[in-house]
């Protein structure tokens, strides 16, 4: 019983004593911690010092222009270089020349390809007799046979009017005829009066009045030269060439003075093509 009452008062002097060294520790470390933020301020004013007093202290590095002496050292190198100048480059002629001709085959393979005009049709049968007949009457009405060429026209209007063409030209040279018919009966009579007439007329261009008072101006005169060289020019104009040079003939063979004039006349000079003409004109007069 002693043991076990000595142990228990041991046990509790022992706790007596670790309590009140545990409250005095406590009491310590409360005591000696307010000092601690004075410390952390001392270090955070002076920090700042430091640094500012380290920047302004601190050299800037060398290895910072190290570098620049070298970039200053390359750029000096390259500007005592010489430049290369670039050369172009060579233009390909053949592949351009064959890229235009893709182009231009590839255009023309797109162009629609034109469709050829129609040939013209053969005239039938109405159409090429009516132009026979229409012909005819024409040199009927250009030889002065007014009234042979009224009755052929007539006869082709009666015949072949479905052939519009035709029947419309025939129409214009029948009333010329009936005309030239209708004033027949105010005509002179002489031949002077008829071939000064006719010279007039031929003045004026109107060569088909021209021609017919030369060839009324023959009937009354056959011989006279004069009238014969200027039918020989109306028919000229006319486009008759082989009655042209046939009227000449006969006016050279009645007056061979005559070729000076035939030589430079304009009214002439569709004949100048004509050998019969160049033959006139160099033979000698007789």
């Amino acid at each position: 019983m002693s043991s076990s009452l000595t142990k228990g008062l041991r046990r509790s002097t022992s706790r007596a004593k670790v309590k009140p060294a545990a409250k005095s520790a406590k009491r310590a470390v409360k005591a000696k911690s307010p000092a601690k933020p004075k410390a952390k301020r001392a270090t955070a004013t002076k920090t700042p010092a430091r640094s500012a007093g380290a920047r302004a202290l601190k050299p800037r590095p060398a290895k910072k222009t190290a570098p620049k002496a070298k970039a200053t050292a390359r750029t000096k190198k390259t500007a005592a270089r010489p430049v290369a100048k670039k050369t172009p480059p060579a233009k390909n002629v053949a592949g351009s020349r064959v890229k235009k001709t893709q182009k231009q085959a590839a255009v023309r393979a797109v162009r629609p390809t034109p469709t050829p005009p129609a040939p013209p049709k053969p005239p039938t049968v109405d159409e090429s007799a009516a132009l026979v007949a229409f012909e005819r009457a024409h040199k009927e009405l250009v030889r002065g046979r007014f009234a042979e060429a009224r009755n052929q026209f007539r006869i082709l209007l009666d015949k072949y009017s479905q052939v519009s063409e035709v029947a419309a030209r025939a129409r214009t040279w029948l009333t010329i005829a009936e005309s030239r018919l209708r004033t027949e009966s105010i005509l002179p009579r002489d031949a002077d009066s008829l071939y000064d007439r006719g010279v007039i007329e031929l003045n004026k261009g109107d060569y088909v009045a021209a021609q017919e008072m030369f060839e009324r101006a023959l009937k009354r005169e056959p011989d006279a030269a004069h009238i014969h060289y200027d039918l020989a020019a109306t028919r000229a104009r006319l486009g008759s060439i082989d009655l042209a040079l046939e009227s000449l003939q006969k006016a050279l063979d009645l007056k061979p003075s005559l070729r000076v004039r035939a030589q430079h006349d304009q009214n002439l000079l569709s004949l100048r093509n004509e050998p019969d003409f160049d033959r006139l004109i160099s033979s000698n007069p007789s």
